[in-house]
């Protein structure tokens, strides 16, 4: 294979200073880890119309031989990776798609071949269409990538990527299918803003009718990094129209591209078998003959194209390098956080229970601190949001409690006892409660008394059953239950809600169902069980038995409602013993004279005609009325502490180390273990990590370096001639966009001198460069005004510096910058 004349070092004759070959090398070493799986690293994408040439550009550029046909040719994208080390060595392999079944997947990835010498090369690539299958009918076309990998002492560090031709329309052998396929195939290197875009125009064909410009138009709007190559131009009658429409398109002047065009005269079907030194003979002879001639040597020939790519693949990755930084930074983060919340790996019972009882550690201490109401943790979030105030449960709790002991009050009472100035009875139910209105003495007639007669006992007149206020209060707290059921209900789901957050928060999705369902959701209904009970317990003092009371509100209660009403009596009394006087009653002071002492207090204090059954029937009611009271006040206290409060006591304890300890392994795997599509995620996670981080370390040693350790006098000079020629030697001052509507005027840019030096200084450990052919016999081309006002804008802010001085001399090239995080540089 050394003795391959295929292999030459004059192939591929690219001069690059030592860092220069280490940040292509390490970028190459990225892709081959597998990085751009997750990023877009830069590239050089060939893309064209089918049958425009491109394979034959890329065997061009690289030296590989390249089947070419001319009805269909690339049925797939191949990557062309060229890398310079010590030891040659050529292989092919096969990249499947993503759309593979994991059997096709395995077999297309055991494809990988070892090229022994380049002849072989044409009928490897046709085992390679066999194994993706895009010989057999109907498969015209293949969304997998061959991957060409050839290293050696000659070759470059170049990543190339040949497209399928696009096609214009189906017919027997592509179909509608294949056209989206190619279409799609296409799109997704050129929409990558890393990716250079090599556009083939063939100029057998109208380039105004090429798809491969609009595409480039599409996705590259202002050609910025699309570079024209155009092919045949030997098929151009000479003198003709269209041959000057090439040779216009060629200077930039039609449509402009920031890296201007190139053309290439490759061999036909009947040349293909020529030697390399033939090819390129007859295309240094072809441009140097007819109007070919008169176009800068830069931009004709396969010597100089393979410089131009060279260079412009070096200035895209040291300009996107910044960008891909940030990419790179912003999935390592995304695929670290996910590592996190899939926990530690959990294969064997030891790694699952120890996985059980971190999770039980951190739940015992998120939910002590909710319980004990202190919010501190990142957990607990903003109290306004939904999901931050649903792990806050000490303030649900209270929240509920409050609302559950303003329900009991306002909606706690069968019926609604009022004096007797309203209605004797109103069966409406008003808009905030639940209950009938009735007036004290309608219910005392039509309630009380029957049961009074029923329920007679020893008692003299006047006095009454005890058991008669029991069970006047039983009816009258009938909706205690209804009340008390619905709170303890919302306190589950609000319980609930703060364990399913707080499981979520701990671990991931799967993990996180499991531990709800198998060990915190039947506590908690256990829990709620025993709630019920305990509810049950609380109620059944109140719905059984006869009322007990030991609290002095119920005899202070008993009088103050006496009190009450014996004021209403008497002041009924002092109303019909004033006679004519009595319409000031209502007065605080009431004027009265002669009056007899003894007739005032006679009227006031008796009580004559008082049925001793409507006496006892105001006691019962007012004995009932306060024992409610009372009562009510008790019952919302004993929900709240000895139900509510016994439930989210032991929430801690629903989860602890000590249940997982004692648990049984089969339960322990079947809530930890990962299941088999999570091992392959965590899988696939790890080695996305291992990778963003050795390409995030690689990236971030060559953001620090000084520009002088990337950018060579060769680069300034080689970007001086090329970029001066197409887009100022051309447009003098102005370059025109992709459109080619309106010219846009390229500012001066200020340059200090310290801005400068780094870029000139030779580096003492960096050998020197080695003397490059000059490939140009044109004169060299004026300077234009804005180039020559930018320079002595540089000499007057730079007057000290010999190296200036001395390196450019009374050249002007032209500047862009590139801003690298820290610092900017200049690239001349």
């Amino acid at each position: 294979m050394a003795n391959n004349t295929a292999m030459h070092k004059d192939q591929l004759d690219f001069v690059h200073s030592i860092d220069q070959l280490k940040l292509l090398d390490d970028i190459d070493k990225l892709r081959s880890q597998g990085i751009s799986q997750y990023v877009a690293l830069p590239q050089l994408v060939v893309c064209g119309d089918q049958s425009s040439g491109k394979s034959s550009v890329l065997e061009a550029i690289s030296g590989i031989p390249f089947p070419t046909k001319d009805n269909l040719c690339t049925r797939f994208a191949t990557e062309v990776i060229l890398r310079r080390t010590s030891v040659i060595t050529a292989s092919v392999a096969i990249v499947p798609s993503q759309t593979r079944s994991e059997l096709e997947r395995s077999k297309l990835l055991g494809f990988r071949e070892t090229i022994v010498s380049f002849k072989d090369f044409p009928s490897l690539v046709e085992r390679a269409k066999a194994a993706m299958g895009v010989s057999m009918a109907g498969n015209a076309f293949s969304s997998d990538i061959l991957r060409v990998e050839v290293s050696g002492p000659d070759r470059p560090h170049l990543t190339i990527v040949d497209l399928p031709g696009l096609i214009h329309s189906e017919n027997k052998i592509q179909t509608a299918a294949d056209v989206e396929l190619v279409v799609a195939m296409a799109r997704s290197y050129m929409e990558n803003s890393r990716s250079i875009i090599l556009a083939v125009v063939s100029a057998k064909n109208d380039y105004a009718n090429q798809i491969v410009l609009k595409m480039a138009r599409e996705f590259d709007l202002t050609g910025l990094r699309t570079m024209g190559v155009i092919t045949k131009p030997d098929d151009l009658p000479v003198g003709s129209e269209s041959e000057l429409a090439y040779i216009n398109l060629a200077s930039n002047e039609d449509i402009c591209f920031r890296l201007g065009w190139h053309v290439l005269r490759n061999r036909d079907y009947d040349s293909r078998d020529c030697s390399k030194e033939v090819r390129d003979f007859t295309e240094k002879k072809f441009f140097n003959q007819g109007v070919w001639r008169d176009l800068p040597r830069g931009i004709v020939g396969i010597h100089t194209l393979r410089e131009r790519l060279s260079k412009v693949l070096l200035e895209q990755i040291k300009t996107e390098l910044p960008s891909l930084i940030k990419d790179i930074s912003s999935s390592l983060e995304e695929c670290q956080a996910r590592l996190s919340e899939m926990g530690e790996s959990r294969v064997t019972i030891d790694q699952q229970r120890h996985f059980l009882l971190r999770i039980s550690q951190d739940f015992q201490s998120l939910s002590r601190a909710a319980i004990d109401g202190i919010y501190g943790d990142p957990f607990f979030q903003d109290a306004r949001s939904k999901a931050g105030y649903s792990k806050r449960l000490r303030a649900v709790v209270q929240n509920l409690n409050q609302d559950f002991a303003e329900s009991m009050r306002v909606r706690g009472h069968f019926r609604r006892i009022v004096d007797n100035t309203v209605d004797p009875i109103s069966n409406n139910v008003s808009k905030t409660s639940c209950h009938i209105t009735i007036s004290r003495s309608y219910f005392i007639k039509e309630e009380i008394q029957p049961l009074l007669k029923r329920s007679r006992g020893r008692e003299l007149p006047g006095l009454f059953n005890p058991l008669i206020v029991g069970d006047l209060f039983i009816e009258q707290a009938k909706p205690w239950e209804a009340l008390a059921r619905k709170h303890i209900r919302d306190i589950s789901d609000a319980v609930r809600a703060f364990l399913g957050l707080t499981v979520a928060y701990l671990t991931d999705e799967v993990t996180s169902e499991a531990v709800l369902r198998d060990l915190v959701d039947p506590l908690i209904d256990g829990k709620t069980k025993l709630l019920d009970h305990k509810l049950d317990e609380i109620l059944a003092t109140h719905q059984k038995g006869h009322p007990i009371t030991y609290n002095n509100y119920f005899t202070e209660t008993v009088q103050k409602i006496r009190e009450e009403r014996l004021e209403r009596d008497i002041e009924t009394q002092l109303l019909t013993f004033l006679g004519p006087l009595g319409h000031d009653v209502g007065k605080e002071e009431i004027n009265i004279k002669n009056i007899k002492k003894s007739s005032l207090v006679s009227a006031l204090s008796s009580r004559k005609g008082k049925d001793m059954d409507d006496y006892a029937c105001s006691e019962i009611l007012d004995c009932m009325e306060a024992y409610y009271k009372v009562a009510i006040k008790t019952f919302v206290d004993n929900v709240a502490v000895d139900a509510v409060e016994a439930l989210i006591a032991g929430l801690p304890s629903s989860l602890s180390p000590l249940s997982i300890l004692q648990m049984d392994p089969d339960l322990v795997s079947k809530i930890a273990a990962e299941s088999t599509e999570n091992q392959t995620l965590r899988e696939q996670l790890s080695k996305k990590a291992a990778v963003l981080e050795q390409g995030l370390a690689t990236c971030k040693r060559y953001v620090r370096r000084t520009a002088s350790k990337i950018q060579t006098k060769e680069d300034r000079s080689h970007t001086d001639e090329v970029n001066s020629s197409h887009l100022k030697g051309i447009h003098g001052d102005n370059a025109t966009d992709i459109s080619g509507d309106r010219p846009e005027t390229l500012a001066p840019e200020k340059l200090q001198a310290e801005d400068l030096e780094p870029f000139l200084r030779p580096e003492a450990d960096s050998p020197p460069p080695e003397p490059k052919e000059e490939i140009s016999e044109q004169p060299a081309r004026k300077r234009s005004d804005s180039a020559f006002n930018r320079w002595n804008l540089r000499q007057e802010k730079a007057p000290q510096s010999p190296v200036l001085e001395d390196e450019l001399g009374d050249q002007a090239p032209e500047q862009e910058e590139i801003e690298f995080e820290p610092f900017k540089f200049k690239l001349v």
